[in-house]
């Protein structure tokens, strides 16, 4: 077990708390507002109803989250310190050198500030070496970037374990080439915002007309392809010197005024303000919160569903969850038990329950898993070999609700060199929801045809068979449809 120290629980702090604490790592905190740890809590909830959505696998054991009265308390063990103190220079100096004088030799230090420089940071303190900025994007559970920018005081070794640990809890590091000050993504954030403020004062738009410019178009097309990928596309076949070509004279018009910035009178601050309440005073933080949160997954899960972009990092961090998959010898005598899924909102239908093709989908996942067993995987597939269901009975014998953990059986009936037979039963709580009778034929993908599997994958599904051959015959196994229960 793993072991990372908060420093500064606000919302930042609560959000890497969150992060860290659901993948499996101990969590210390330390923040002397009476109220962090009800606020941690708060961000806790959301992350523990979030974060798992964006998986098809269980994420890790969650860790142990523990509050402390000293810094030195908390950086006790730890592998990880992330700092989230406010952003003065003063105070995160004074911060790092009471966490040097109690944190373990080889304790990394990230540092969540959004503008200053690494080289600033390590000033006035002895030992600069594990101390870096890691600063994230809220919400820190959600999002995965992660900005890491470093000076020569860090060692290559540091960096590199610094870079392994946040790619660990499924994070994006972006490790800096130079220094600058507000780093990348707040810079452009910052250009922006700057432009955003000359609109509004000048009334071209209302904050809601200009988030609406964002969210219904280039906000989208950001989501998955940044702003390089977007422009070249926007190039045509010609590619990205077309689009330079045809609008780089745009430059050096005057559409923009982010040299020039407005004064934050109190007037234009009261009008701000006073429109984005209009906007989004009738819902709560933390309905705004959730209302994000929602959002964020149905398109980080349609990106998953493509391979694409946050959606292939998340695959990618899936694959390392999950790890290979292997049952003990002891354990498959009994039913395998291979596959857990949480019912989601998307699952739910208009009779509050999870709905029909859902349950294909777990049996089909769960079918996935027993190939991967066997050895019938992606290298497999690609290799020119599958096995394809032919056949499929599912029963219908319990309802599954929003969020309910479902777990999977499965018993191989009978098999042969070319047929597997097999019954999985879908369980919540103790209580069988679905069963499902399937039959699958291996083939030569390329032929198109049935064929005998190949030696390995054989053996191993033999192995199981054999073992299976003394398990209680499931009582609706062999059951034809409309068939009557018995008594």
């Amino acid at each position: 077990m793993t072991t990372a120290a908060i420093i500064g629980g606000g919302v930042i702090g609560g959000g890497w708390a969150a992060r860290f604490l659901l993948n499996g790592w101990d969590v210390r905190v330390f923040d002397p507002d009476p109220h962090a740890e009800r606020k941690i809590g708060e961000v806790l909830a959301n992350a523990r109803l979030s974060l798992p959505q964006l998986y098809d696998v269980s994420l890790p054991a969650e860790g142990d989250l523990s509050f402390h009265a000293t810094i030195a308390e908390a950086v006790e063990g730890a592998t990880w310190i992330q700092e989230s103190v406010p952003e003065r220079l003063d105070i995160k100096h004074d911060t790092y050198r009471e966490i040097l004088s109690r944190a373990a030799g080889d304790a990394l230090i990230g540092s969540s500030t959004s503008g200053f420089k690494p080289s600033e940071l390590q000033e006035s303190v002895e030992r600069p070496g594990p101390i870096m900025v890691a600063h994230p994007f809220n919400p820190v559970y959600l999002l995965p970037l992660v900005e890491l920018v470093t000076t020569g005081a860090n060692s290559d070794g540091d960096i590199a374990r610094a870079e392994a640990i946040l790619r660990s809890i499924g994070m994006a590091p972006l490790h800096l080439l130079n220094e600058i000050d507000a780093h990348i993504a707040d810079r452009f954030l910052e250009a922006v915002w700057r432009e955003a403020l000359w609109l509004v004062r000048d009334d071209i738009a209302t904050t809601e007309e200009i988030d609406d410019a964002i969210r219904y178009g280039f906000g989208l097309r950001w989501a998955q392809m940044g702003l390089f990928e977007t422009y070249r596309i926007a190039g045509g076949e010609a590619g990205m010197k077309h689009f330079i070509a045809q609008f780089g004279p745009c430059l050096h018009w005057p559409w923009t005024r982010l040299t020039d910035v407005p004064e934050l009178t109190d007037g234009l601050v009261e009008k701000i303000a006073a429109q984005s309440d209009e906007q989004s005073g009738a819902r709560s933080i933390r309905e705004l919160e959730r209302l994000r949160d929602d959002n964020l997954i149905g398109i980080m899960r349609a990106l998953k569903d493509r391979d694409s972009a946050a959606g292939a990092l998340i695959n990618a961090h899936e694959r390392q969850v999950a790890g290979p998959l292997a049952v003990p010898d002891s354990e498959i005598a009994a039913p395998l038990s291979l596959w857990e899924a949480t019912v989601l909102p998307s699952w739910i239908d208009y009779n509050g329950h999870m709905t029909e093709h859902r349950y294909l989908q777990v049996f089909g996942d769960t079918t996935d898993a027993l190939l991967r067993m066997i050895g019938a995987d992606r290298d497999y597939v690609a290799a020119g070999h599958s096995y394809y269901t032919v056949e499929s009975h599912l029963m219908h014998l319990g309802e599954a609700k929003l969020g309910e953990r479902l777990t999977t059986t499965t018993q191989i009936l009978s098999s042969d060199e070319k047929r597997i037979h097999l019954f999985h039963t879908i369980l919540t709580g103790g209580r069988t929801v679905a069963t499902a009778e399937q039959m699958l034929l291996h083939v030569n993908s390329g032929a198109g045809r049935a064929c005998p599997a190949l030696p390995e994958v054989s053996a191993a599904v033999e192995a199981i068979t054999q073992k299976h051959a003394a398990l209680p015959r499931p009582e609706t196994a062999g059951r034809h449809t409309g068939q009557r229960r018995s008594a």
